[in-house]
C-alpha cells in the first residue's frame, strides 16, 4: 500500500478518534476528508451541525483496502487499513486493521475477535466460524475476554444462535452490494447482545456488520468501503 493511503487513514483516525486517544497533528492530504472529520467532532459538541459525508470520489483517490468503523456510543467514525493478515489451523483469515496511531481491530473470517487502544478493550474472543463462508457458525458457544476495572481481565461466556434473514441489497458509500443478512443473538454472563452480518458471497467477505466489542467499547459498525 502506498504511504499516502496510510497517511490518510492516520489523518482520519487522528481527528475522528481524538476523544478516545487524545488526538494528534496530521498533514493536510485531502480537504474533503479533513472537513468531514472536523464536522464529525463538531457534531459531538454541537448536535445541530451537519456532517459532510466521505464520498466515493474521495475513496477512489486512495490505493488499498479500507475498513470504516463507527463506535456507536460516541458516533465516531474512522477508516483503518489492513496491517497484518495470517491463517492458522482454524477456519477464517485473521486480519489486523490498524491506524497510524496504532489503534487496532482484529477480525477472523470477518468476525470481531479483538481491539486495542479503544479503552476497556476486547482482549480476545473464542468463536465458532462457519468455515464454508465468512461469518459465525449457525450457533454455539462464544467467549469474550475483556479488559475490565482495576486492570483485570473479565471472561464473559455466551451462547449464540444465528438466524438467516435472507438476501438483502445494501449501499455503502454510493455502491450497492447483494448480500445475505445473518443475525446472531447471544446471551449469558455478558447479558443479551445481537450481532449482525451482511455477507457478500460473490467476494467471499463480510461487506458490513454490527458487532459487540464488550461492555466498555459497546457496538462497532464495520463496513468494507474499498476492496
Amino acid at each position: 500500500m502506498r504511504r499516502s493511503a496510510r497517511l490518510v487513514a492516520g489523518l482520519v483516525i487522528a481527528i475522528l478518534l481524538a476523544a478516545c486517544s487524545g488526538g494528534s497533528d496530521a498533514p493536510t492530504l485531502n480537504l474533503q476528508v479533513i472537513e468531514a472529520a472536523r464536522a464529525a467532532i463538531a457534531a459531538r459538541t454541537n448536535p445541530p451541525a451537519e456532517r459532510p459525508p466521505v464520498t466515493r470520489a474521495v475513496l477512489d483517490t486512495l490505493d488499498g483496502t479500507f475498513l470504516e468503523i463507527t463506535r456507536e456510543r460516541e458516533d465516531v467514525t474512522a477508516f483503518l487499513y489492513p496491517s497484518y493478515t495470517t491463517r492458522d489451523s482454524e477456519p477464517g483469515e485473521i486480519v489486523v486493521w490498524r491506524t497510524d496511531s496504532n489503534e487496532t481491530v482484529t477480525v477472523r473470517g470477518g468476525v470481531l475477535i479483538a481491539t486495542r487502544g479503544l479503552g476497556g478493550d476486547l482482549l480476545s474472543t473464542e468463536v465458532l466460524l462457519a468455515g464454508s463462508r465468512p461469518g459465525p457458525a449457525e450457533g454455539g458457544a462464544r467467549t469474550y475476554r475483556v479488559f475490565g476495572e482495576n486492570n483485570r481481565q473479565t471472561t464473559l461466556a455466551m451462547a449464540c444462535e444465528v438466524t438467516d434473514m435472507g438476501p438483502e441489497t445494501i449501499e455503502i458509500i454510493e455502491i450497492r452490494h447483494a448480500t445475505r443478512h445473518l443475525r446472531e443473538q447471544c446471551q449469558g454472563s455478558g447479558g443479551v447482545i445481537t450481532n449482525e452480518y451482511w455477507i457478500d458471497a460473490r467476494r467471499g467477505l463480510i461487506r458490513q456488520s454490527r458487532q459487540w466489542a464488550g461492555p466498555h467499547v459497546g457496538y462497532l459498525r464495520l463496513r468494507q468501503v474499498t476492496d
